[in-house]
């Protein structure tokens, strides 16, 4: 089973709309203690994202001496201008209502994605939430970094389940009743032998892809060094 965002993601999630003021924001955000949330129209469609960093630029370009002529560090603009937004870093610090002061277009990501992905588009982006959106752009879930960690503490009976099934006992393999899984604290460990080096090699590849493992020990042996010379070690 590769773990999906639609099984690991919160499908109950707070939102706003364009319209909600500031100081609400801020106390839906206190409230249901989230670092952000999705800003939505009429119909639910996500259009965009309303953060804590949004929020606090209201202070952030508070003059603290006068002609002080604060500036964002270099990353941070950087960043905001990837972000695509419609306005500046610093208009933000003057929005009074959510459709002023979100962050748009939002990065979402469909439910059948994996958490693979949803985590490389929190990465890309600096994000640590993403909406779970359907195919007309619809919420219906929220994904957190902390709801990923999910997939490491899978059972190790849940893991050496995957691995026989899906790794092991696939059909490429002839000799798969050679083989044997044991799952230790995450950490697989395959025994037995195939027929070529390099089946050996594609079936710990495969075991290190299942989401959860945290690491493969290989103890195959195989009776064919098939791989070419210069590669052997």
């Amino acid at each position: 089973m590769r773990v999906k965002v639609r099984d690991v993601m919160a499908p109950h999630v707070v939102s706003v709309d364009g319209g909600t003021p500031f100081k609400d924001v801020a106390e839906v955000l206190i409230a249901h203690s989230v670092s952000a949330v999705p800003v939505v129209d009429d119909e639910g469609h996500v259009i965009g994202v309303i953060s804590e960093a949004d929020l606090l630029r209201k202070e952030q370009f508070k003059e603290q001496y006068y002609g002080e002529g604060y500036q964002p560090p270099l990353r941070a603009r950087l960043r905001h201008r990837l972000t695509e937004k419609n306005h500046s870093i610093r208009d933000t610090a003057h929005g009074e209502t959510a459709a002023e002061l979100m962050t748009s277009p939002a990065v979402t990501v469909p439910p059948g994605a994996s958490v693979v992905t949803a985590i490389r588009l929190m990465d890309q982006h600096g994000v640590k939430r993403l909406p779970v959106v359907d195919a007309d752009g619809v919420l219906i879930g929220i994904i957190s970094r902390q709801d990923m960690l999910r997939v490491f503490v899978r059972t190790d009976a849940d893991l050496a389940e995957e691995v026989r099934d899906d790794v092991v006992g696939h059909s490429l393999w002839a000799e798969s009743s050679r083989m044997e899984v044991d799952v230790c604290q995450g950490v697989v460990t395959l025994t037995g032998w195939t027929t070529r080096r390099s089946d050996a090699a594609i079936v710990v590849a495969m075991a290190r892809r299942v989401h959860g493992v945290i690491d493969v020990v290989d103890k195959l042996e195989w009776e064919e060094d098939d791989t070419p010379r210069w590669r052997r070690g």
